[in-house]
């Protein structure tokens, strides 16, 4: 007998959103500093005079791909309850040291390295104060981009996990355990550690319990929402039918045009998306020519002119690729 879909849980990450200030800054640091390779320079669907910058591995892998909307001379947000305070990369074994280095040429304040369930982590902040933590894991066997500043033997491999502040947990936990299917791995102090996904697929759900603690006030900086895979349109239909029989309320399905979306906001406030694995970011740009043009969805395209007009053009660095 075919398994049945729903028993299969949610399989890890899909990508993580966040605000962002100036567009020029944000590519230099993720692209440059970072290593991450630009995959797609498109706009936010629901306000096409904001850029949607993505980046990742070498193809835009979901589990690889961070994301931004970069508002220009947004101030930072606030740090609070209700949101993701952390998103932490993998790194291979033995690349520590070269990352501490590299962040240090940059003037990058670099906090630990810090023991957390067993493992050594350094955060540090994005140039609009987004926290990101990386994290050694074996790793060594994913395909990593390599640029011509960082070499693939250090490069990030993939999304570590994330962390989120909550004045309370016990609903979230109903619907991440009992729904989504994630694993409860470990406590240290208040933090619990969850775990969704298996093998290359596996992402690491911290939550950080602050019962008095005041909600965020999103900005520059500030998680926008968190992502988990899925497989197909079959199997999204399927989590829509079983977070909707749970009582969440969820968006119907989005099409965004390198993959397909639900949304809906988990009990303590963060947003989550389902989105699907396929199409994927090569379906308007070949390999090599990936985040060279600005793709627009196509309700857009009879307005690119316009569009194009309000967007602050960035210069992208062609001698960091090589491909």
């Amino acid at each position: 007998m075919k398994e049945d879909i729903m028993e299969k849980a949610i399989q890890g990450l899909h990508h993580i959103t966040v605000l962002a200030s100036e567009p020029q800054r944000n590519y230099d640091f993720y692209s440059k500093v970072m290593g991450l390779r630009f995959v797609k320079k498109t706009v936010n669907f629901d306000a096409p005079d904001v850029y949607h910058f993505y980046f990742g591995d070498e193809t835009g892998t979901p589990g690889t791909i961070l994301t931004f909307f970069p508002f220009p001379q947004a101030q930072r947000g606030t740090r609070g309850t209700g949101e993701a305070t952390l998103v932490s990369f993998a790194i291979p074994f033995g690349s520590m040291d070269f990352w501490i280095e590299r962040l240090s040429r940059f003037d990058i304040s670099i906090d630990g390295p810090d023991r957390k369930f067993g493992q050594d982590m350094i955060t540090f902040l994005d140039p609009d104060g987004m926290k990101i933590g990386l994290v050694e894991d074996d790793v060594r066997h994913l395909q990593g981009w390599e640029t011509s500043e960082l070499p693939r033997d250090h490069s990030i491999r993939k999304f570590f996990g994330a962390t989120v502040r909550l004045n309370s947990s016990q609903a979230s936990e109903n619907l991440i355990e009992n729904i989504m299917g994630f694993k409860l791995a470990g406590e240290q102090g208040h933090l619990k550690r969850f775990v969704s996904g298996e093998g290359d697929h596996q992402a690491k759900f911290d939550i950080k319990i602050d019962p008095d603690g005041r909600p965020a006030v999103q900005s520059a900086g500030s998680v926008h929402h968190i992502a988990w895979r899925t497989e197909s349109d079959t199997t999204q239909r399927e989590w829509l039918k079983k977070l909707r029989d749970g009582g969440f309320f969820t968006t119907d399905v989005i099409d965004r045009n390198y993959f397909h979306s639900i949304y809906f906001r988990e009990p303590g406030g963060v947003l989550f998306e389902i989105a699907t694995d396929e199409p994927g970011f090569m379906i308007d740009e070949a390999y090599d020519e990936l985040g060279t043009g600005l793709k627009l969805p196509e309700p857009y395209e009879s307005r690119r002119k316009e569009i194009e007009s309000r967007l602050i053009q960035i210069r992208q660095d062609v001698s960091l690729v090589t491909v």
